[in-house]
């Protein structure tokens, strides 16, 4: 978890891309994800985000994001299998009376691919851009008002502090003799949970001092015309943009035929 937001230096192509492009490329590939139900869509838009990493010279960030991804997938394609009883039974499990059927097993699949398709750029995205030229590209170009873009791109810098700060947290109860390394999810859960009031006073002691220290730059002063550096669009923009947009028509096309809609001239 440590640093998994965290910017990587590079000169790659989705580097030297406008902030808002970067932003523009991952959403459409989210709402690809989302719009389209057929599992061939959601693999080649999976296979985007994948090979948008590798580009950007980050794949171990991008493989590791994967690795985290299957993890939570294991779960909700348990969950979706044991809970859908519609559709043809494949396999029965009579301890408990639970039939595995294709629907259960169809309708898991496109949830992983979605969940992994949607989130996967957008996490790649924070990877390849400063949350600073981020936050200006949003007043600058979107026309944001700038306490709202620093609350974002603040929220998102926090993630990480407080994932260390909980590792952290961990560490000293460990070293106290608090055993938390056991397999059994509900008794790390219930484990865990007290830890949350300590992380929670750190959280608050952070937001305060982030907060001071915003006031004595002069947070409240801030304007569009006080950015200093402006990122401005250039052709590959124009390109990445235009990618972007016809992922979205990929999109479009599969779901409006998967009910039997056809769009002209797609």
């Amino acid at each position: 978890m440590k640093g998994f937001l965290s910017f990587i230096p590079g000169n790659s192509f989705f580097h030297n891309l406008n902030p808002v492009t970067k932003l523009f490329y991952s959403m459409a590939i989210c709402a690809g994800c989302f719009m389209s139900d057929k599992w061939q869509v959601l693999l080649f838009l999976l296979a985007v985000g994948i090979l948008s990493g590798i580009v950007s010279g980050i794949c171990q960030r991008t493989f590791s994001l994967l690795k985290g991804l299957f993890k939570v997938s294991i779960f909700l394609v348990t969950l979706q299998i044991l809970l859908i009883r519609t559709g043809n039974t494949i396999w029965t499990i009579p301890l408990v009376n639970l039939a595995i059927t294709d629907n259960g097993i169809n309708t898991s699949a496109v949830l992983v691919l979605k969940l992994s398709g949607a989130t996967l750029p957008l996490a790649l995205m924070l990877s390849v851009t400063k949350l600073q030229d981020l936050s200006n590209a949003l007043v600058d170009k979107l026309r944001i008002p700038y306490k709202y873009a620093f609350t974002l791109t603040t929220a998102i810098k926090f993630i990480p502090v407080f994932a260390e700060e909980m590792a952290g947290i961990i560490e000293a109860q460990t070293s106290r003799g608090i055993t938390l390394d056991t397999k059994n999810p509900f008794k790390k859960v219930a484990l865990i949970l007290p830890l949350c009031a300590p992380l929670l006073v750190s959280s608050v002691r952070k937001t305060s001092a982030t907060a001071i220290a915003a006031d004595l730059r002069g947070f409240k002063l801030r304007t569009r015309n006080s950015i200093i550096k402006k990122q401005g669009t250039k052709f590959i923009d124009v390109v990445c943009v235009v990618f972007s947009l016809l992922l979205v028509a990929i999109s479009l096309e599969a779901k409006f035929a998967l009910v039997g809609i056809t769009i002209p001239g797609l």
